[in-house]
């Protein structure tokens, strides 16, 4: 763990990129194991496109604007953190979920690249106000300053599991959500029983 931190410390943002990587990654599979039928094979193809989107966008994104909300905002006072915290909410939420809708659109070919963020975005933004504000509210006045974008990412475990199921299926309400382990136990309860 002691090694971890100090690659961290010394080589910041791609110890961070590769984080999000894996961590996107992960939880792309892990909503397909919530959702996939027994016997059905999971889809790395649509595994490796949120990898992508994690590498190519979200790591680098959210390394330079928590290092810049630390800079315009700087410190751990209740104002600069609430300060933070809803900068953070309304402008750099949008900007995620936008830019995770759009790239796996992209990613997918899909002709219409905008549609999930026409259809899905204020269902997820306001899911993630649920979520990110007590996420962000410990980052910014628990976390050191080189930590914060891999203490986003592993919180962005849960919340990328939820985002992959909304954009495979769901409509970004924590309703569909909770819709994803209704599922779970359903596909459990098929399974025969092993003797």
């Amino acid at each position: 763990m002691a090694l971890l931190c100090r690659w961290a410390r010394r080589w910041p943002w791609p110890c961070n990129l590769l984080l999000y990587g894996g961590l996107f990654a992960a939880g792309d599979a892990a909503q397909q194991q919530l959702r996939r039928a027994p016997g059905s094979a999971a889809d790395w193809r649509q595994t490796r496109h949120v990898a992508l989107v994690a590498l190519a966008f979200h790591g680098n994104f959210s390394y330079v604007w928590l290092r810049g909300l630390e800079r315009l905002l700087p410190g751990r006072a209740p104002l600069a953190v609430l300060a933070k915290v809803l900068c953070d909410q309304l402008v750099g939420a949008p900007v995620a979920v936008l830019a995770f809708y759009t790239g796996m659109s992209i990613l997918q070919g899909k002709e219409d690249i905008f549609l999930d963020c026409r259809q899905k975005f204020w269902n997820t933004y306001k899911t993630g106000l649920m979520y990110w504000p007590f996420v962000q509210l410990s980052n910014f006045s628990l976390v050191p300053v080189y930590l914060r974008t891999a203490y986003t990412g592993l919180c962005g475990f849960i919340w990328v599991t939820f985002l992959c199921f909304s954009q495979q299926c769901g409509d970004g309400t924590i309703k569909s959500a909770f819709r994803l382990f209704q599922e779970e136990k359903a596909n459990r309860d098929e399974k025969p029983l092993d003797k």
